[in-house]
């Protein structure tokens, strides 16, 4: 499962991170961690046994489908000072097809000498070996450069205080939420979610290791491009702001519509949460706010923490945030609103409210206009 974007987003490896595997089984004691509905079909056999698990109208995967195994052998990651020139073919004189940045990894397909051939992202090329770590030292790197990461399978999985069905209900997650995985078990992992640290059982997950990959050329490009238009537009926006004043209730520094849309969001404050809400004067749940928030400005996003993460370009940093961005932690997303702060659907207890952005780790920043 591998899928290409630029320099700031990451490689999804669907494999443990130490190279074993995982398959999909549930038994009585597990059916109260799901709450079939939305289309979830989960169909018994006399003695419990969890016989296959409906995704939609025409995907269904049974357990056998769900096992995976990698080997993390053909694993390279670069350990250049900046970055690797990907070659198109096994020589210093060949074309550049795009960079493997360091940390940023990629599979091994084959060695010609003192080179590899590489893929990562969207380029397929040659490196130098020299600048690559591979082998046990290449497990050690994804220890340290690897975030571990868990994919809900499911519509509505409950996230338990303790590694057991027994344990008190401390949230939920729901089908395809994206969540950081801090501590692992044989049958459970630790994951962090909106309402603290809590576990879920691994029959329900997928489970990979994220990674910085390779940009191409063109990617490159489109990338450098996108960026200086968006310092052009802020020059343009700041002369516009010293020009005239207007009071905001958020930071001045940003784009307009950036600017508009995080002064729209906190008019809310206060307001109630809801899990899968979409109402954000009765109920909303983080992504049901932002995509209603968005909404009132032209654009469409989906009703998905995970796939909100993956929308506009990346930001390079709390510090280079603008007004209207998105911040995204695990399983959980929220509008950034300058000097520092957030605006975001947080809990039942809390309902719509402003936080410090740094109040948990920020997986990414995504800016949308």
């Amino acid at each position: 499962m591998r899928k290409g974007f630029v320099k700031a987003t990451t490689i999804t490896l669907s494999a443990m991170l130490f190279c074993s595997s995982f398959s999909l089984q549930a038994d009585a004691a597990n059916l109260s961690s799901v709450l079939p509905e939305g289309g979830i079909n989960i169909m018994f056999t006399q003695d419990s046994a969890l016989e296959v698990l409906q995704l939609d109208e025409t995907e269904m995967i049974t357990e056998k489908e769900w096992e995976r195994e990698e080997s993390c052998e053909n694993i390279a990651i670069s350990i250049a000072h900046d970055y690797i020139n990907i070659r198109s073919n096994p020589n210093q004189e060949s074309e550049v097809l795009g960079k493997l940045y360091k940390d940023s990894a990629g599979t091994i397909l084959s060695k010609q000498g003192d080179w590899y051939e590489i893929q990562s992202g969207n380029v397929t090329g040659f490196v130098k070996a020299e600048y690559c770590a591979t082998g046990k030292e290449a497990e050690e790197l994804i220890k340290e450069l690897g975030t571990r990461m868990a994919k809900v399978r499911v519509d509505r999985l409950l996230v338990r205080s303790e590694a057991t069905a027994e344990g008190a209900v401390l949230g939920m997650v729901v089908l395809d939420d994206e969540l950081v995985i801090t501590e692992e078990t044989e049958e459970w992992v630790k994951v962090d979610i909106e309402e603290g640290f809590g576990w879920i059982s691994k029959d329900f997950i997928t489970i990979y290791t994220e990674f910085k990959y390779a940009e191409s050329r063109e990617e490159e490009a489109a990338r450098l491009q996108k960026e200086a238009e968006e310092r052009r537009r802020l020059a343009q926006q700041n002369a516009k702001n010293a020009q005239n004043t207007v009071p905001v209730v958020v930071s001045s520094e940003g784009n307009a519509s950036g600017i508009a849309v995080a002064e729209y969001a906190v008019q809310f404050v206060g307001n109630p949460y809801a899990w899968g809400g979409t109402s954000l004067t009765n109920g909303v749940d983080c992504s049901g706010f932002t995509m209603k928030i968005y909404e009132s400005y032209g654009v469409a996003l989906p009703h998905s923490s995970a796939a909100q993460r993956k929308l506009g370009y990346a930001v390079d940093g709390l510090e280079n945030a603008q007004p209207g961005d998105l911040i995204c932690y695990s399983g959980h997303v929220a509008i950034y609103i300058g000097d520092g702060m957030i605006v975001h659907a947080s809990n039942e207890k809390d309902g719509i409210k402003v936080s410090d952005a740094t109040y948990r780790k920020i997986l990414a920043i995504r800016r949308i206009f």
